[in-house]
């Protein structure tokens, strides 16, 4: 597959956004981060609208003075630019029936995650435009540092779609650094693949590799800061986000390197290929996991047993991991 194409500040005119009015749908981490970079970017605060409701995130934009409304109706009749951040698993409720009836022709929608858009949960007019424009951190920008972002077309129902996408992606700063075109597509299946294939197998291995070396006599206190809460991984990852996954090694002892790299070598993969395509391919991309997640959906909203995650949670935190966890915290903080 070749490389993915990457436009910069040159390929993006800021121009496009003169005189149109933002409006942000939902005020959030993102939310927050996106609307005062494009406040900081030359973007008229009487031109950016924050459409949220009334909650702590609504007072935080009036806080940081931007114009709020509590009608998400009001909001998309004046929007020439609306950014869609309000959590998935209202999305289509919230928009379908409170803002695309009233959105103005000719609009552009920005989505920050690919899920609604590419199962087609949101019913967008055929006479407005469907981009996204994922991620924006509000502490590279005051640095006048760029952070990568996915960006992509998906529906260019007004016309100069791709134009809208790279004015947004310059104006929250992140053509600095490079936006990575992509596609909703690409973005849900990295996304769901990781929280439904890579990071349940990685639990998985922790559970399992507690439960040996506690069967070997280690004891809950030692495993337990030993394999997390050292914050020994975190800093790996984080190494391996400066420098790479391989390189990081490099600040490992001689026996770390030797092990960790002789190790993965000699491991077959063939097993859990086949699980990470089976899930990639008859759990995320065929809409599986997005139909009976829609299932279950208003029962997230209830409290106790009645709430699907809730039971989830009991049940993981009953594993041997888990109580091991809750009696070394209660010992020792």
């Amino acid at each position: 597959m070749p490389a993915a194409k990457i436009y910069y500040d040159s390929d993006a005119d800021l121009s496009f956004l003169k005189d149109k009015t933002v409006v942000f749908v939902g005020f959030g981490n993102q939310g927050a981060a996106q609307a005062q970079n494009l406040r900081d970017s030359g973007i008229p605060n009487d031109k950016i609208l924050v459409a949220n409701r009334e909650d702590a995130y609504a007072e935080d934009a009036k806080s940081k003075g931007f114009n709020v409304t509590h009608e998400f109706g009001k909001a998309a009749e004046v929007a020439d630019v609306l950014f869609l951040l309000i959590p998935d698993q209202v999305q289509p409720r919230i928009f379908n029936e409170q803002i695309a009836p009233h959105l103005k022709s000719g609009s552009t929608i920005i989505v920050a995650s690919g899920y609604n858009a590419f199962y087609k949960l949101l019913n967008v007019p055929p006479v407005s435009n469907v981009v996204m424009v994922r991620s924006s951190v509000r502490s590279l920008y005051e640095k006048g540092k760029g952070f990568p972002c996915f960006v992509s077309v998906e529906h260019d129902g007004a016309g100069k779609a791709l134009e809208a996408a790279l004015a947004i992606s310059r104006a929250i700063g992140a053509t600095k650094a490079g936006a990575i075109e992509s596609s909703v597509r690409e973005e849900t299946a990295m996304d769901l693949f990781a929280e439904q294939g890579l990071w349940p197998n990685i639990i998985m291995l922790f559970q399992q590799a507690f439960s040996v070396l506690k069967d070997a006599g280690c004891s809950d206190e030692a495993l337990c800061y030993e394999m997390w809460m050292s914050k020994e991984p975190a800093e790996i990852f984080e190494r391996a986000a400066e420098e790479g996954f391989i390189q990081q090694l490099r600040h490992h002892s001689s026996v770390s390197q030797y092990g960790q790299l002789s190790g993965a070598l000699a491991l077959d993969g063939t097993a859990i290929r086949k699980h990470f395509e089976d899930i990639l391919h008859n759990q995320v991309l065929n809409g599986k996991f997005c139909r009976e997640f829609s299932k279950i959906e208003a029962a997230l909203e209830k409290e106790g047993d009645e709430n699907p995650l809730n039971e989830l949670y009991k049940r993981s935190e009953a594993s041997e991991l888990g109580q091991a966890e809750k009696r070394v915290r209660a010992r020792l903080g």
